[in-house]
């Protein structure tokens, strides 16, 4: 999978904010502590959606009164720009990208200490456009090998496509060593009112009163 490849399958800007705060809401339920996936609606003046991995893998979702922007970084791809003595990004990475963007090329939080945008995938979708952009005539490193992903990181946003329910579920079971309650996962992903009854099927150690208070920040709609 490459950018190309992912740009073809993300949904809408609205569908996708509605996914990454599903999956925040289905992950701060089940870890309080140190979620992967988290979004806020206090980016500056915008919303995010953001994961880290531990590990060094990670992505960015913002969602702007313009459009949507998302950052992609894979620590071990080839396109890394730590890859670079310079720190350069991989050729043609940010080619076409809109003036409205430009804001979170330059956002702080995307770089490293000194300041250089760190990404090894960026995609973009203006509010008024029809489709997801990436930067024109990338070309490729080789394969890794029989067991390589892809080679710029954007498998990790896989999550987000159509299959949102079985890829969670997947997901959890592998980095959490346990299952989720697949309708609970279907309540929270539809995007209904979260009850206390979901909640206690997701997690029946969770403290209520304060995952009510997170799910209200990220905008989700409780019972």
């Amino acid at each position: 999978m490459t950018v190309y490849d992912i740009a073809a399958a993300l949904p809408s800007i609205e569908v996708l904010r509605g996914r990454c705060r599903a999956i925040a809401v289905l992950e701060r339920a089940m870890d309080g502590i140190q979620p992967y996936h988290c979004y806020t609606r206090a980016w500056g003046d915008d919303e995010a959606a953001l994961m880290r991995d531990g590990c060094g893998d990670e992505w960015a979702v913002v969602f702007t009164g313009e459009g949507a922007f998302i950052r992609v970084f894979d620590h071990e791809s080839a396109m890394s720009p730590y890859c670079d003595e310079d720190r350069e990004l991989w050729p043609g990475l940010l080619d076409g990208l809109p003036p409205e963007f430009v804001a979170q090329v330059e956002e702080p939080a995307f770089g490293d200490e000194e300041g250089h945008f760190v990404a090894t995938a960026v995609l973009w979708r203006l509010a008024g456009d029809d489709r997801w952009h990436a930067g024109q005539g990338i070309e490729f490193p080789p394969s890794r090998g029989p067991y390589d992903e892809g080679p710029d990181g954007t498998y990790l946003l896989e999550i987000l496509l159509d299959d949102i329910v079985d890829k969670y579920l997947r997901y959890v079971e592998e980095f959490y060593e346990t299952s989720v309650d697949r309708n609970a996962a279907e309540h929270v992903v539809a995007g209904r009112p979260l009850t206390d009854a979901v909640i206690k099927v997701l997690n029946p150690n969770v403290d209520l009163a304060r995952l009510r208070e997170d799910v209200t920040a990220m905008g989700y709609p409780l019972a």
